[in-house]
């Protein structure tokens, strides 16, 4: 039983990361522009988000960071990097209208080389690893609900043991979901992703809106990128830490249905599939089976989802076709 709570403890802190990925891939696919470049976006993110207070805990002197300072910073700045990953997506695909499959390779390939570049460069310059002090990682990973919460049996290791990360996705998720649901610019959004020649019909702004959703929510799967190497990986720049992560948050973005509510309970139970080898070991079970299991589990579910034909669980009806208004 310890060995079950400690395991989904430990899935909602791994999760938290593929919670950010997947909510900032429903955003841009809301529009429908499927940005298959997440998992460079998030490789983006890891590194800016952690090479913004390095650089700030460098230039005050390690022991006088203020801790909010240096997680706005790296907040800030992985979103800022993601945003413009995802400025440049469109620019490629809304106003030059290339094909955005291919666009979003290339950008998982772009991203991930300037991630390793950014992160050798720093490295080089600080003559060892990208890291910060003692003092900062706690604040990153600060478990800060009180005491009598996380004594709770069962339920308190599991939902009140968790870093600030962890609520703040959850918050997001909620946010998101009413705005989609709720606001006549979310309505409009919809209308975007799954019509645009309608949408367009109606006097809304078919450019605008998919710019602007692409750019948000490649700022919000950077902050993904910047949770696991602050979190996860400790607060140190690891180049094949995050590999992998983005690309289950494009499957998850599937398996949640473009619901950003469900993108809480998915990602949770998929970090559980990443970090159970650690957590519950089975005799003659082999552990790279355990290290692929996630990957197993993904292509099941895709594969069960695409033979489900239920309508309200499709994807938006313009997902990944451009939009040509010369074509109505």
């Amino acid at each position: 039983m310890n060995a079950l709570v400690l395991l989904f403890a430990a899935a909602g802190a791994y999760g938290t990361a593929l919670m950010f990925g997947t909510l900032g891939e429903i955003l841009t696919e809301k529009s429908g522009n499927m940005n298959l470049g997440v998992e460079g976006i998030m490789y983006m993110g890891g590194i800016f988000g952690l090479l913004a207070p390095n650089i700030y805990e460098t230039a005050v002197g390690a022991g006088n960071a203020n801790h909010f300072v240096a997680i706005l910073l790296a907040m800030l700045s992985a979103f800022a990097i993601g945003g413009l990953a995802g400025a440049l997506f469109s620019f490629i695909t809304v106003t030059m209208r290339a094909n955005q499959n291919v666009t979003g390779l290339a950008m998982t390939t772009f991203g991930t080389g300037v991630a390793k570049f950014a992160g050798e460069l720093r490295r080089l310059k600080v003559g060892g690893y990208v890291t910060l002090s003692n003092d900062l990682k706690f604040a990153f990973d600060n478990h800060f609900m009180p005491q009598f919460l996380k004594d709770i049996p069962v339920i308190g290791k599991i939902f009140f043991d968790q870093n600030e990360f962890f609520y703040m996705g959850i918050i997001l998720a909620i946010l998101m979901h009413l705005f989609l649901t709720k606001t006549k610019t979310g309505l409009y959004l919809r209308a975007v992703g799954e019509s645009p020649v309608t949408a367009d019909a109606a006097g809304i702004n078919i450019t605008r809106y998919k710019y602007v959703a692409t750019i948000i929510g490649g700022g919000i799967s950077a902050l993904g990128g910047m949770v696991y190497t602050m979190t996860t990986a400790g607060c140190v720049w690891i180049e094949a830490s995050i590999s992998g992560t983005g690309w289950l948050a494009v499957a998850l973005v599937i398996f949640c249905t473009w619901r950003p509510l469900n993108s809480i309970w998915s990602s949770i139970l998929f970090g559980g599939l990443m970090i159970m080898y650690l957590r519950i070991i089975v005799p003659f079970f082999p552990m790279e089976l355990y290290k692929i299991l996630p990957y197993v589990v993904t292509i099941v579910v895709l594969v069960i989802t695409s033979m489900r034909n239920i309508k309200d669980k499709q994807p938006p009806a313009s997902l990944g076709l451009n939009y040509f208004r010369e074509d109505r």
